[in-house]
Parts: C-alpha cells; sequence; structure tokens
C-alpha cells in the first residue's frame, strides 16, 4: 500500500541540528492494522507526517501503491491525538464537510444523509448528529474524528496517538471501538503509540523503532486471532509473553532517552 525507501530527517532549530530519522525502510500492506511503537522522541509522529505528505523526507522516497508522492492527498486520512472538528458545526456538520467536498453537487442531500447515518452508526454515535464539539466528551470527539477522516474514503488512516489524551477507562473502550471499526471497515491503518499494550491490541504488526535518530529496529507479527474486539486479550498469556519481549526490545532505547541531555527530541 505505502513504502517509505530509505527515509531520513533533520530539522534544524536555533543553529542547532538534529537527526530525527535514519535510513527507514517501511512497508505497509493494504488492509493491515501496523503500529509505531518506540520511545518518546524517537521520530515516530515525524515518519506518520512523511508518510501522509504534511513535512517532505530530507532524503528518501515515498510510494503509494507504487506511485511517488511528494504531498497530502486525500487517498491518507489523518486522526490527530486532539479532535481536528470545526467547532461551529454540528457532528453530522463535520462529516458532511468532507462528504460534500467529495460529492462536489454530483449527489443528492438525501444520499449524503444516509453516508452520515451509517458512518455515525459504524464509529457509535447514532443519535448525536445534532451536538457540537463542545458537547461532547473526549472519547465521543475521536470517534467522531474517526468518521470525519472515513467521509473522505481515504485508501489509509494515519493515527498519531489518537487516544493519548484521554483517561484509562475511555482510552480502553476506544481500543475496543477502534478494533470494531478496523475490523468492520477494512481500512489500512498505521497507528503511532508509545503504549505497548495498545499496540499487541491493535495490530497485525509493529514496527519497532530505536531512540533517536528513530530507525525500524525490527517488525514483530502479532498473531492473536481476530475478531479481536469481541474478546478480552489484555490478561492472556500470549499478551503477557508479548509484552515482555517488546519491554525487552526497547530497554535499552528507553534507558538512552532517559540519559539523553542533547537538543529536544522530535516526536
Amino acid at each position: 500500500m505505502i513504502q517509505a525507501c530509505g527515509v531520513e530527517k533533520w530539522f534544524s532549530r536555533r543553529g542547532v541540528e538534529a537527526k530525527a530519522l535514519e535510513n527507514v525502510d517501511l512497508d505497509v500492506r493494504a488492509g493491515e492494522f501496523m503500529a509505531l511503537l518506540g520511545p518518546s522522541g524517537c521520530g515516530k509522529s515525524t515518519l506518520l507526517y512523511i508518510l501522509g505528505g504534511l513535512i517532505p523526507a530530507s532524503p528518501g522516497q515515498i510510494l503509494m501503491e507504487g506511485r511517488p508522492i511528494s504531498g497530502a492527498g486525500r487517498d491518507r486520512g489523518f486522526v490527530f491525538q486532539e479532535s481536528a472538528l470545526y467547532p461551529w458545526l454540528t457532528v453530522a456538520g463535520n462529516i458532511l464537510f468532507g462528504l460534500k467536498l467529495r460529492a462536489a453537487g454530483r449527489r443528492r442531500q438525501a444520499e449524503l444523509d444516509r453516508q452520515v447515518g451509517d458512518l455515525l452508526k459504524l464509529v457509535g454515535l447514532a443519535g448525536f448528529e445534532q451536538f457540537r464539539p463542545n458537547e461532547l466528551s473526549g472519547g465521543m470527539k475521536q470517534r467522531a474524528s474517526i468518521a470525519a477522516c472515513l467521509a473522505n474514503h481515504p485508501k489509509m488512516l494515519l493515527m498519531d496517538e489518537p487516544f493519548g489524551a484521554l483517561d484509562a477507562q475511555t482510552r480502553r473502550v476506544m481500543q475496543h471501538e477502534l478494533l470494531r471499526i478496523h475490523e468492520t471497515s477494512g481500512h489500512t491503518t498505521l497507528f503511532v503509540t508509545h503504549d505497548i499494550r495498545e499496540a499487541i491490541l491493535l495490530s497485525d504488526r509493529v514496527a519497532v523503532m530505536s531512540a533517536r535518530p528513530g530507525m525500524i529496529k525490527e517488525i514483530v507479527d502479532i498473531t492473536l486471532p481476530r475478531p479481536r474486539w469481541r474478546h478480552r486479550y489484555e490478561d492472556s498469556q500470549d499478551m503477557m509473553r508479548l509484552e515482555r519481549y517488546f519491554e525487552e526490545l526497547l530497554q535499552h532505547d528507553v534507558e538512552m532517552v532517559a540519559r539523553c541531555t542533547d537538543p529536544e527530541p522530535v516526536n
């Protein structure tokens, strides 16, 4: 689906240069859920933004379905840690905004309303069509953000720690909701997290990144059976075994970050 080939990234601030990524090669397959897991400041979000076309690679190339890309496009949809909803629009209005852009006047309002209803059911927000973002909880805002993103029919979802600002209980609920949405819709998804359990629960594969400059240390297959949203794997032996493996894999890099006194890391 999407490939990073030899991607590197340098940042310069106040005359100090910092290398965020080094020689990253990554291939996200169509239909899979892949997590980018690594310590704080390893360049996970930077790589996600490069893949999404929001910032350029220093050297390196991004291929989408075999074709080079150099900027953002509707084939890649973003969900950020903070919801990107328009505060003056209702939940339905936020979703309709993307649908109308795609339709460009070619679809009747009744058809657009039906699609809004389908998306609200998919993300569990049926009945909240006329609510505005400031009337929603944090988890509900993220559900609405996912629906608004899906309204553009992207081929791929790029998610930058979308549950990072939520409380632990809401985060757990949203993880299972995202599993249900992914296993229902089948969208290719790349998900940034520093939470080991979250990466294991959600993913088909986990790409583990080193401390800055970020490199792909290892890609681990997650063989927990699907559909996972119908089951509770958090306390299973397989989950605990995988969790220990990732902790050992990341231990050196986490210790490096804790000792680091260099310029501020890039997330």
